[in-house]
Protein backbone atom coordinates (compact mmCIF):
# COMPACT_ATOMS: atom_id res chain seq x y z
CA UNK A 1 0.00 0.00 0.00
CA UNK A 2 1.36 3.42 -0.95
CA UNK A 3 2.12 6.02 1.71
CA UNK A 4 0.85 8.73 -0.63
CA UNK A 5 4.21 9.49 -2.17
CA UNK A 6 3.78 7.41 -5.30
CA UNK A 7 0.78 5.82 -6.93
CA UNK A 8 -2.65 6.15 -5.38
CA UNK A 9 -3.03 3.64 -2.52
CA UNK A 10 -5.70 0.96 -2.52
CA UNK A 11 -8.25 1.79 0.17
CA UNK A 12 -10.85 -0.76 1.35
CA UNK A 13 -14.38 0.46 0.64
CA UNK A 14 -13.20 3.13 -1.81
CA UNK A 15 -12.57 3.00 -5.56
CA UNK A 16 -9.85 5.18 -7.05
CA UNK A 17 -11.24 7.28 -9.91
CA UNK A 18 -8.74 10.06 -10.59
CA UNK A 19 -5.26 11.34 -9.79
CA UNK A 20 -4.25 14.94 -10.30
CA UNK A 21 -0.80 16.40 -9.82
CA UNK A 22 -0.90 16.04 -6.05
CA UNK A 23 -4.34 14.63 -5.14
CA UNK A 24 -6.07 11.29 -5.55
CA UNK A 25 -9.87 10.99 -5.64
CA UNK A 26 -11.98 8.01 -4.60
CA UNK A 27 -15.68 7.21 -4.57
CA UNK A 28 -17.42 4.68 -2.32
CA UNK A 29 -17.60 1.15 -3.69
CA UNK A 30 -21.20 0.41 -4.61
CA UNK A 31 -24.19 2.69 -4.16
CA UNK A 32 -26.09 3.80 -1.07
CA UNK A 33 -25.97 6.71 1.36
CA UNK A 34 -22.39 7.53 0.35
CA UNK A 35 -23.13 7.93 -3.35
CA UNK A 36 -22.78 11.71 -3.14
CA UNK A 37 -19.41 11.60 -1.44
CA UNK A 38 -15.81 11.65 -2.62
CA UNK A 39 -12.62 10.95 -0.67
CA UNK A 40 -9.94 13.55 -1.43
CA UNK A 41 -6.44 12.35 -0.55
CA UNK A 42 -3.48 14.75 -0.62
CA UNK A 43 -0.23 12.99 -1.51
CA UNK A 44 3.33 14.11 -0.88
CA UNK A 45 3.87 14.64 -4.61
CA UNK A 46 5.11 18.02 -5.77
CA UNK A 47 4.79 19.62 -9.19
CA UNK A 48 6.75 22.38 -10.88
CA UNK A 49 6.63 23.82 -14.38
CA UNK A 50 3.70 21.51 -15.22
CA UNK A 51 5.64 18.37 -14.30
CA UNK A 52 5.01 16.04 -11.37
CA UNK A 53 8.47 15.40 -9.94
CA UNK A 54 9.88 11.99 -9.11
CA UNK A 55 10.88 13.34 -5.69
CA UNK A 56 8.35 13.90 -2.93
CA UNK A 57 8.17 16.26 0.05
CA UNK A 58 7.61 14.35 3.31
CA UNK A 59 4.41 15.33 5.17
CA UNK A 60 3.30 17.73 2.42
CA UNK A 61 -0.07 16.00 2.07
CA UNK A 62 -0.79 16.26 5.78
CA UNK A 63 0.32 19.91 5.91
CA UNK A 64 -1.90 20.95 2.99
CA UNK A 65 -4.90 19.05 4.35
CA UNK A 66 -4.60 20.35 7.90
CA UNK A 67 -4.03 23.92 6.73
CA UNK A 68 -7.06 23.75 4.41
CA UNK A 69 -9.20 22.45 7.28
CA UNK A 70 -7.99 25.30 9.50
CA UNK A 71 -8.91 27.85 6.84
CA UNK A 72 -12.30 26.24 6.22
CA UNK A 73 -12.96 26.83 9.93
CA UNK A 74 -11.91 30.48 9.66
CA UNK A 75 -14.32 30.87 6.73
CA UNK A 76 -17.10 28.99 8.50
CA UNK A 77 -19.96 31.07 7.08
CA UNK A 78 -18.94 30.23 3.48
CA UNK A 79 -20.34 26.86 2.37
CA UNK A 80 -17.60 24.30 1.70
CA UNK A 81 -17.46 20.69 0.59
CA UNK A 82 -15.99 19.04 3.71
CA UNK A 83 -18.14 16.37 5.38
CA UNK A 84 -15.53 14.77 7.63
CA UNK A 85 -11.78 14.70 8.09
CA UNK A 86 -11.88 11.95 10.72
CA UNK A 87 -14.95 9.75 10.87
CA UNK A 88 -14.96 7.36 7.94
CA UNK A 89 -11.50 8.32 6.68
CA UNK A 90 -9.38 5.18 6.14
CA UNK A 91 -6.55 4.82 8.66
CA UNK A 92 -4.00 4.51 5.84
CA UNK A 93 -4.62 8.13 4.78
CA UNK A 94 -5.62 9.65 8.13
CA UNK A 95 -4.51 13.26 8.45
CA UNK A 96 -4.20 13.83 4.74
CA UNK A 97 -7.69 13.04 3.50
CA UNK A 98 -11.18 14.52 3.64
CA UNK A 99 -14.55 13.01 2.86
CA UNK A 100 -16.30 15.67 0.81
CA UNK A 101 -19.53 16.36 -1.03
CA UNK A 102 -19.42 15.69 -4.73
CA UNK A 103 -19.82 19.06 -6.42
CA UNK A 104 -20.52 20.01 -10.01
CA UNK A 105 -17.31 22.01 -10.40
CA UNK A 106 -17.28 25.24 -12.38
CA UNK A 107 -14.61 25.27 -15.13
CA UNK A 108 -13.07 28.47 -13.77
CA UNK A 109 -10.01 29.04 -11.59
CA UNK A 110 -11.10 31.87 -9.28
CA UNK A 111 -8.07 34.02 -8.48
CA UNK A 112 -7.86 37.10 -6.31
CA UNK A 113 -4.78 39.31 -6.49
CA UNK A 114 -3.80 41.91 -3.94
CA UNK A 115 -0.26 42.25 -5.24
CA UNK A 116 1.19 42.32 -8.74
CA UNK A 117 3.48 39.41 -9.59
CA UNK A 118 3.67 36.21 -11.63
CA UNK A 119 1.52 35.98 -14.76
CA UNK A 120 -0.31 39.16 -13.73
CA UNK A 121 2.95 41.09 -13.79
CA UNK A 122 3.83 39.68 -17.22
CA UNK A 123 0.50 40.85 -18.66
CA UNK A 124 0.81 44.23 -16.94
CA UNK A 125 4.26 44.80 -18.42
CA UNK A 126 2.88 44.03 -21.88
CA UNK A 127 -0.42 45.92 -21.77
CA UNK A 128 -0.82 47.61 -18.33
CA UNK A 129 -3.76 45.29 -17.69
CA UNK A 130 -4.43 42.07 -15.77
CA UNK A 131 -7.14 39.85 -17.26
CA UNK A 132 -8.08 42.84 -19.37
CA UNK A 133 -8.57 45.14 -16.35
CA UNK A 134 -6.49 48.36 -16.52
CA UNK A 135 -4.04 49.24 -13.76
CA UNK A 136 -2.13 52.48 -13.05
CA UNK A 137 1.28 53.10 -14.59
CA UNK A 138 4.45 52.67 -12.56
CA UNK A 139 3.68 49.40 -10.79
CA UNK A 140 6.53 46.93 -10.21
CA UNK A 141 6.93 43.33 -9.13
CA UNK A 142 5.30 43.14 -5.69
CA UNK A 143 3.26 46.36 -5.91
CA UNK A 144 0.08 46.30 -3.87
CA UNK A 145 -3.18 46.46 -5.82
CA UNK A 146 -6.01 48.46 -4.27
CA UNK A 147 -8.67 47.19 -4.23
CA UNK A 148 -7.85 43.51 -4.83
CA UNK A 149 -8.74 42.18 -8.28
CA UNK A 150 -10.70 39.14 -9.41
CA UNK A 151 -8.52 37.70 -12.18
CA UNK A 152 -9.98 34.36 -13.33
CA UNK A 153 -8.40 31.76 -15.54
CA UNK A 154 -9.77 28.88 -17.59
CA UNK A 155 -8.91 25.43 -16.28
CA UNK A 156 -6.43 23.69 -18.54
CA UNK A 157 -5.87 20.00 -19.11
CA UNK A 158 -3.21 18.45 -16.90
CA UNK A 159 0.23 19.39 -18.23
CA UNK A 160 -1.05 22.59 -19.82
CA UNK A 161 -1.00 26.16 -18.50
CA UNK A 162 -4.20 27.74 -17.21
CA UNK A 163 -5.12 30.72 -19.36
CA UNK A 164 -6.06 34.10 -17.89
CA UNK A 165 -9.53 35.14 -19.05
CA UNK A 166 -11.76 38.19 -18.68
CA UNK A 167 -14.74 38.45 -16.37
CA UNK A 168 -16.92 38.59 -19.46
CA UNK A 169 -15.61 35.16 -20.44
CA UNK A 170 -16.66 33.83 -17.02
CA UNK A 171 -20.16 35.26 -17.60
CA UNK A 172 -20.29 33.51 -20.97
CA UNK A 173 -19.23 30.23 -19.33
CA UNK A 174 -21.37 30.06 -16.16
CA UNK A 175 -23.93 32.86 -16.53
CA UNK A 176 -24.11 36.36 -15.09
CA UNK A 177 -25.57 35.45 -11.69
CA UNK A 178 -23.08 32.68 -10.95
CA UNK A 179 -20.16 34.75 -12.27
CA UNK A 180 -21.08 37.58 -9.88
CA UNK A 181 -21.28 35.14 -6.97
CA UNK A 182 -17.92 33.56 -7.85
CA UNK A 183 -16.26 36.98 -7.99
CA UNK A 184 -17.88 38.15 -4.75
CA UNK A 185 -16.97 35.01 -2.80
CA UNK A 186 -13.41 34.95 -4.13
CA UNK A 187 -12.74 38.54 -3.12
CA UNK A 188 -14.44 37.99 0.24
CA UNK A 189 -12.21 34.99 0.96
CA UNK A 190 -9.09 36.88 -0.11
CA UNK A 191 -9.89 39.99 1.94
CA UNK A 192 -10.58 38.03 5.10
CA UNK A 193 -7.59 35.73 4.71
CA UNK A 194 -5.27 38.62 3.87
CA UNK A 195 -6.16 40.29 7.18
CA UNK A 196 -5.63 37.05 9.14
CA UNK A 197 -2.26 36.44 7.49
CA UNK A 198 -1.11 40.03 8.01
CA UNK A 199 -1.70 39.70 11.76
CA UNK A 200 0.77 36.82 11.66
CA UNK A 201 3.46 38.70 9.73
CA UNK A 202 2.60 37.11 6.39
CA UNK A 203 1.43 38.81 3.20
CA UNK A 204 -1.14 36.97 1.10
CA UNK A 205 -0.23 38.19 -2.37
CA UNK A 206 -2.82 36.16 -4.28
CA UNK A 207 -4.88 33.03 -3.98
CA UNK A 208 -6.72 30.56 -6.20
CA UNK A 209 -9.97 28.98 -5.08
CA UNK A 210 -12.39 26.64 -6.81
CA UNK A 211 -16.15 26.38 -6.50
CA UNK A 212 -18.83 23.94 -7.52
CA UNK A 213 -22.57 23.69 -7.36
CA UNK A 214 -23.99 21.52 -4.59
CA UNK A 215 -26.26 19.16 -6.57
CA UNK A 216 -28.63 18.86 -3.60
CA UNK A 217 -28.99 22.48 -2.50
CA UNK A 218 -27.89 24.25 -5.68
CA UNK A 219 -25.62 26.51 -3.61
CA UNK A 220 -22.25 27.73 -4.87
CA UNK A 221 -19.83 25.82 -2.63
CA UNK A 222 -16.11 26.18 -1.92
CA UNK A 223 -14.22 23.03 -2.90
CA UNK A 224 -10.74 21.58 -3.37
CA UNK A 225 -8.07 23.06 -1.06
CA UNK A 226 -8.06 26.59 0.28
CA UNK A 227 -5.31 29.07 1.15
CA UNK A 228 -2.38 26.64 1.15
CA UNK A 229 1.13 27.35 -0.18
CA UNK A 230 0.18 25.31 -3.27
CA UNK A 231 -2.84 27.49 -4.07
CA UNK A 232 -1.67 30.84 -2.71
CA UNK A 233 1.35 33.10 -2.72
CA UNK A 234 2.46 33.85 0.85
CA UNK A 235 5.32 36.28 1.52
CA UNK A 236 7.18 37.12 4.72
CA UNK A 237 6.07 40.66 5.59
CA UNK A 238 9.43 41.39 7.25
CA UNK A 239 11.25 40.73 3.96
CA UNK A 240 8.76 42.43 1.64
CA UNK A 241 10.45 44.77 -0.82
CA UNK A 242 8.60 45.85 -4.00
CA UNK A 243 10.57 45.91 -7.22
CA UNK A 244 11.90 42.38 -7.03
CA UNK A 245 10.71 38.80 -6.63
CA UNK A 246 9.65 38.14 -3.03
CA UNK A 247 10.72 35.04 -1.06
CA UNK A 248 7.62 32.86 -0.75
CA UNK A 249 6.34 30.04 1.45
CA UNK A 250 6.00 27.44 -1.26
CA UNK A 251 8.10 25.42 -3.70
CA UNK A 252 10.48 28.29 -4.42
CA UNK A 253 13.52 26.16 -3.56
CA UNK A 254 12.33 23.53 -6.02
CA UNK A 255 11.82 26.02 -8.86
CA UNK A 256 15.13 27.76 -8.15
CA UNK A 257 17.09 24.50 -8.18
CA UNK A 258 15.38 23.17 -11.31
CA UNK A 259 16.27 26.32 -13.25
CA UNK A 260 19.84 26.47 -11.90
CA UNK A 261 22.90 25.02 -13.66
CA UNK A 262 23.14 22.47 -10.83
CA UNK A 263 20.07 20.57 -12.07
CA UNK A 264 21.24 20.34 -15.68
CA UNK A 265 17.58 20.46 -16.74
CA UNK A 266 16.16 22.48 -19.61
CA UNK A 267 12.53 23.33 -18.82
CA UNK A 268 11.90 23.94 -22.53
CA UNK A 269 12.68 20.33 -23.34
CA UNK A 270 10.40 17.29 -23.16
CA UNK A 271 12.74 15.61 -20.68
CA UNK A 272 11.21 15.15 -17.20
CA UNK A 273 12.90 17.06 -14.36
CA UNK A 274 15.59 15.24 -12.38
CA UNK A 275 15.20 14.05 -8.79
CA UNK A 276 15.68 16.74 -6.14
CA UNK A 277 18.75 16.79 -3.87
CA UNK A 278 18.06 15.99 -0.20
CA UNK A 279 18.80 19.55 0.92
CA UNK A 280 16.21 20.99 -1.49
CA UNK A 281 13.63 18.49 -0.24
CA UNK A 282 14.42 19.33 3.39
CA UNK A 283 14.30 23.10 2.88
CA UNK A 284 11.06 22.85 0.94
CA UNK A 285 9.44 20.78 3.68
CA UNK A 286 10.64 23.27 6.29
CA UNK A 287 9.06 26.12 4.32
CA UNK A 288 5.68 24.34 4.19
CA UNK A 289 5.87 23.60 7.94
CA UNK A 290 6.76 27.22 8.70
CA UNK A 291 3.78 28.47 6.70
CA UNK A 292 1.47 26.13 8.60
CA UNK A 293 2.83 27.03 12.02
CA UNK A 294 2.92 30.79 11.48
CA UNK A 295 -0.59 30.92 10.03
CA UNK A 296 -2.31 28.61 12.49
CA UNK A 297 -0.22 29.31 15.58
CA UNK A 298 -0.06 25.54 16.10
CA UNK A 299 2.93 23.18 16.10
CA UNK A 300 2.94 20.74 13.20
CA UNK A 301 3.40 17.20 14.52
Amino acid sequence: MSDGTGHAPQLPGWRHVYSGKVRDLYVPEGDGDDAGRVLVVASDRISAYDHVLASTIPDKGRILTQLSLWWFDQLGDIANHVISAREGVPDAVAGRAMICKKLEMYPVECIARGYLTGSGLAEYQASRTVCGLPLPAGLVDGSRIEPPMFTPSAKAEQGEHDENITYEAVVDTVGAGTADELRSLTLQIYTRAEAVARERGIILADTKVEFGKDPVTGAVTLGDEVLTPDSSRFWDAALYSPGQAQPSFDKQYVRDWLTSPASGWDRRSDVPPPALPDDVVERTRARYVEAYERLTGEKFV
